[in-house]
């Protein structure tokens, strides 16, 4: 298989249910803990050996370019006074030129889209998609986990979507997997399909899509044709479905760990808890304060 060494990650939503914190601040630069949401999906391709990061931007999001960049003055000035600790923490969000390219996607016009925009970047090679507003909580990065499961592939061009098991009426929310049969290793299944945003009635299983894609470029191809889908938006969803039926193995994967959508505001707060109760710093103190609170609540 080709290696996969670019990942595309869009970022160009507008963050409305999260105004007015968004309305002058883009919500990937909200903070679980003391890291954006866009930091942790960076930190998560990164560790899973991507070695091209391609932002799919908007207006109004200069501060995620700002935050991947040199800040000169404020690290001569933790240097100046001795703030090592301080200054390592900085300069980890610094990259070597050429590590992030930015694109820019005009209009809202879906996820699909938003992919289609990074196509020159992307050339003709197997890529990631990595969905920040999804933070994954467990041992192992979840794009590890894919990358490890497309490396055993035995044929060359194929697409692997990281799933989850949702409740059969939430199926409406996300895109689903039409399942042809599971593989030995009980956590991974080969598709036949996949739809976006079923009503429950109509969904091909309960493996929801979530925001961590390997894809072959051929994707592309599709998305060329520019078709509107579900929500009069140009879906990701039906770019995959259309490869698969053009005979591009596809397959699904339960990854490891916990998945907290940052998107929604339940999920962005829980995320916090999780994280925070696993920060070696003020996890310790965290857990007790939490129980009391909602001692106090009841």
């Amino acid at each position: 298989m080709r290696p996969i060494r670019k990942a595309v990650l869009p970022v160009a939503g507008m963050g409305t249910r999260f105004l007015p914190a968004t309305k002058a601040m883009p919500k990937e630069m909200l903070t679980v803990v003391d890291r954006p949401v866009i930091q942790h999906a960076v930190q998560e391709a990164l560790s899973s050996g991507i070695e091209q990061l391609i932002f799919v931007t908007g207006r109004g999001k200069t501060a995620i370019e700002d935050h991947f960049d040199h800040a000169f003055e404020l690290e001569a000035t933790l240097a100046a006074r001795g703030k090592k600790d301080a200054l390592q923490t900085v300069e980890a969000t610094n990259f070597p030129p050429g590590t992030i390219a930015y694109v820019r996607q005009q209009e809202p016009l879906g996820l699909g889209h938003a992919v289609w925009c990074a196509r020159h970047v992307i050339g003709d090679e197997p890529f990631a998609v990595l969905l920040p507003d999804d933070i994954i909580l467990g041992d192992r990065p979840c794009l590890a986990q894919l990358l490890e499961v497309y490396e055993g592939l035995q044929s060359e061009g194929a697409n692997l979507i990281a799933v989850d098991e949702v409740e059969l009426e939430m199926t409406r929310k996300f895109g689903v997997l039409d399942i042809d049969h599971w593989h030995e290793d009980g956590t991974t299944f080969t598709a036949r399909g996949i739809v976006e945003k079923p009503e429950p009635a109509q969904a091909p299983s309960n493996m929801a899509v979530f925001g961590r894609y390997i894809l072959d470029s051929s994707v592309l191809r599709y998305l060329d044709r520019q078709e509107q889908g579900a929500g009069g938006e140009i879906q990701l969803t039906d770019a995959i479905d259309a490869s698969i039926k053009a005979g591009t193995q596809t397959l699904g994967h339960l990854c490891e760990g916990r998945r907290f959508d940052c998107g929604s505001k339940e999920g962005f707060v829980l995320a916090n808890v999780a994280f925070g109760l696993r920060d070696s710093l003020i996890g310790p103190g965290l857990k007790p304060a939490i129980k009391a609170l909602l001692e106090n609540l009841d």
